[in-house]
C-alpha cells in the first residue's frame, strides 16, 4: 500500500469515525431528551388528576362511564386519560378509544400501596404509546402519550447521521487526496532523483529543497549529501591527478638510472657506480615514502586508531627524542598539562611531520616546540616562509618554489591539516618576528 493510499485512508477513517461519534451522541441525548420530557408531562398529568371531577362520572347518570372528551383522533390528543375501576373495568375512556389494559395496570389497582405506579408502552392501531398507571379513587388511571413525534424526530436524526457520514467521508476522501498527492509529491521527487543518481552515478542533479516541512528538510539534507559526496569524489580525483603527476618524477629518475645501469654499467668507474647506487636508494626511499602517504591520506586508516585520553606534552617529548636521534639537532621542549580525548598515534604523526619538516627546511638552529593550553607550535630558525605561500602552504602537494629542490612530497602538512580536523582542531603558519617560520594546530582540550 503507498503512503498516499494511507494517508487518504487515515483521514477517512477519522473523519468518518469523529462524525458517526459525534452523531450517536447527539440521537442518543435527543432521544434521552424526548422520553425525559415526555415522562415529565405524563407525571403533570397524573399530578393534576384530581383538578378534573369529571373524570369519576362524565355523564352524571351515576354509572361512572363515559369519555374524558370529545371523540377526536389520538394524534391531536397531547395525554389520553383512562380511568378503571376496582375490578379492572373501563369505567372513562379517551374519545379515539380505549386503551388497552395490561398486567401492570391491573397490578397497580391491587396493590396496596397508595402511590403505586406502572409505566410501559403499547401500540395502538400501530402508533407508539408511553401509558403511565396511577392509582386513582378504588381503581386506577392510566394516562398516555404518543411516541410517534418525537421517534419521526430521531428517525430524521438517524438519516441526517447518515447523509452526513458520506458526506464527510467523501470531502474527507477528496481532501485526504489532495493533501497526500501535495505530501508525497515532493518525496516521489526525491525518489526520482535518487534512481537518476543510482543509474547514473551523477552528482550534480537537481534536488527539490522546497517547503519548511520535513519533506523539504529531507531534500535540504540529501542535497547536503550529495554536495559532500561530490566534493569527495572531486577531491578524490584530484588526489589521483596529483599522486600521478608526484610519482612520474622519481619513477622517471629510477627508469634513467636503471637504463644507464643496464648501457653503461661496465664502463663506470666504482665512483660513478657507487653515485648511481646511492641515487637510486634515494629515489626508492622517496618513492616508497610518498606512496605511504598517499594510502594514509586516502585510505585515512588512522581514524581506526582507538581514541585514548593522552597528554599533548607527553606526545611532544617522544617526538623531541626521535627527532634528535634522526637528525642530530638540539629539539626543545616547553610543555603544559593539557590533555584531551584523542588518537595518540595519529597526534604524534601530526607533531613528527611538523618537526621532521622544520628539520628540513631550517639547516641549522634549534628547534622549538610549545605546547600551552591546547595550542601546539613548532618553531625554526630557517628563512621562514613566503607570504604567497602561506595560504596554501597545507595543500596536498603544495612545495614552494624555493623549496623545490629538497626533498619531500608536499604532503606532510596535507596530513597535519587532516589528523587535527579529524580531532575538531585547526592549523596555522605564520613567520616568527625575529626570523624563521611557526607552524602548528590548535585542539580543544579538557
Amino acid at each position: 500500500m503507498s503512503l498516499r493510499l494511507k494517508i487518504v485512508l487515515a483521514l477517512a477513517v477519522l473523519a468518518v469515525g469523529a462524525t458517526i461519534a459525534i452523531g450517536v451522541a447527539s440521537y442518543s441525548s435527543t432521544r434521552h431528551e424526548f422520553r425525559v420530557r415526555i415522562e415529565r408531562s405524563l407525571d403533570a398529568a397524573a399530578a393534576s388528576l384530581d383538578e378534573r371531577p369529571g373524570l369519576a362520572d362524565p355523564d352524571g347518570d351515576g354509572d361512572g362511564r363515559g369519555h374524558s372528551d370529545r371523540i377526536r383522533p389520538r394524534s391531536f390528543e397531547q395525554v389520553l386519560v383512562q380511568v378503571l375501576g376496582a375490578d379492572g373495568s373501563v369505567l372513562v375512556s379517551p374519545g379515539s378509544g380505549a386503551l388497552p389494559v395490561v398486567p401492570a395496570d391491573i397490578s397497580v389497582i391491587t396493590s396496596p400501596d397508595p402511590r403505586a405506579t406502572a409505566r410501559h408502552e403499547v401500540r395502538i392501531d400501530g402508533e407508539p404509546f408511553l401509558v403511565h398507571t396511577v392509582k386513582f379513587g378504588p381503581g386506577a388511571a392510566m394516562l398516555a402519550r404518543s411516541l410517534q413525534e418525537s421517534q419521526d424526530a430521531l428517525g430524521s436524526i438517524l438519516a441526517s447521521t447518515l447523509w452526513s457520514v458520506l458526506a464527510v467521508a467523501l470531502v474527507a476522501v477528496v481532501s485526504g487526496w489532495l493533501i497526500a498527492r501535495q505530501v508525497t509529491r515532493r518525496l516521489e521527487r526525491l525518489t526520482d532523483v535518487a534512481g537518476q543518481v543510482a543509474s547514473t552515478g551523477r552528482l550534480d542533479v537537481e534536488v527539490p529543497i522546497d517547503g519548511r516541512d520535513e519533506t523539504g528538510t529531507l531534500g535540504r539534507a540529501f542535497r547536503g549529501m550529495l554536495d559532500a559526496l561530490h566534493r569527495s569524489r572531486h577531491e578524490q580525483q584530484q588526489l589521483v591527478q596529483d599522486a600521478g603527476h608526484e610519482l612520474r618524477t622519481p619513477l622517471t629518475s629510477l627508469r634513467t638510472n636503471v637504463s644507464v645501469l643496464r648501457r653503461r654499467y661496465e664502463q663506470l668507474d666504482p665512483a660513478s657506480r657507487e653515485q648511481l647506487l646511492a641515487d637510486l636508494d634515494s629515489e626508492t626511499r622517496e618513492l616508497t615514502d610518498l606512496v605511504n602517504e598517499l594510502v594514509e591520506l586516502a585510505t585515512e586508516g588512522r581514524d581506526d586508531e582507538p581514541v585514548q585520553h593522552v597528554v599533548l606534552g607527553d606526545i611532544a617529548e617522544r617526538t623531541a627524542a626521535r627527532a634528535r636521534r634522526r637528525f642530530g639537532r638540539e629539539v626543545e621542549v616547553v610543555a603544559d598539562d593539557s590533555s584531551l580525548d584523542g588518537r595518540p598515534n595519529g597526534l604524534e604523526r601530526a607533531l613528527q611531520n611538523l618537526v621532521d619538516n622544520a628539520c628540513k627546511f631550517a639547516d641549522d638552529g634549534a628547534i622549538e616546540m610549545c605546547v600551552h593550553q591546547g595550542t601546539v607550535s613548532v618553531r625554526d630558525h630557517g628563512p621562514g616562509l613566503q607570504a604567497a605561500d602561506v595560504p596554501q602552504l597545507f595543500d596536498r602537494f603544495f612545495r614552494s618554489v624555493d623549496m623545490r629542490s629538497k626533498p619531500g612530497s608536499g604532503l606532510g602538512l596535507s596530513i597535519v591539516k587532516s589528523i587535527v580536523e579529524s580531532h575538531g582542531g585547526s592549523v596555522f603558519a605564520r613567520n616568527a618576528p625575529d626570523g624563521g617560520a611557526i607552524i602548528g594546530f590548535h585542539l580543544p582540550v579538557d
